[in-house]
């Protein structure tokens, strides 16, 4: 398609992670695979493609955690859930945010490497 174009390939890749997501286990291996097959070039190439692949995913995904978040700080403060939350909640929330990040964009990166073996290295590439 357009190898090469890092950040289109990027795009595509996480444009396949975001509709994948809600019904494929492990999403950002796909989208990055998607995004490193496209690129071409060398395994570096693929892991780079990949790892911008899941960054933008990760973005994507930080509104719909922001959301989430929101509600649940208006359920906090309107009195729909239990009010000793407070410093536990806020350690989950980081706790979850930071493992997020890491399961998508070390998906992606992983999925981009990926992505460009089957490219050069198999016959489903050819």
């Amino acid at each position: 398609m357009a190898q090469g174009d890092t950040l289109l390939n990027a795009l595509i890749g996480a444009v396949a992670t975001a509709v994948l997501s809600g019904f494929v286990p492990f999403a950002p291996l796909f989208g990055g695979a998607l995004a490193g097959y496209l690129e071409g070039g060398d395994r570096d190439d693929g892991l780079r493609v990949g790892v911008i692949s899941g960054v933008i995913g990760l973005a994507l995904s930080a509104v719909l955690f922001l959301f989430v978040v929101v509600v649940f700080l208006g359920m906090v403060l309107g009195g729909g859930a239990p009010m000793g939350f407070g410093a536990f909640g806020l350690v989950f929330f980081l706790v979850v945010a930071v493992v997020g990040a890491i399961y998508i964009v070390g998906l992606s990166a992983a999925g981009g490497w990926l992505g460009n073996y089957v490219k050069y290295e198999t016959d489903i590439g050819n």
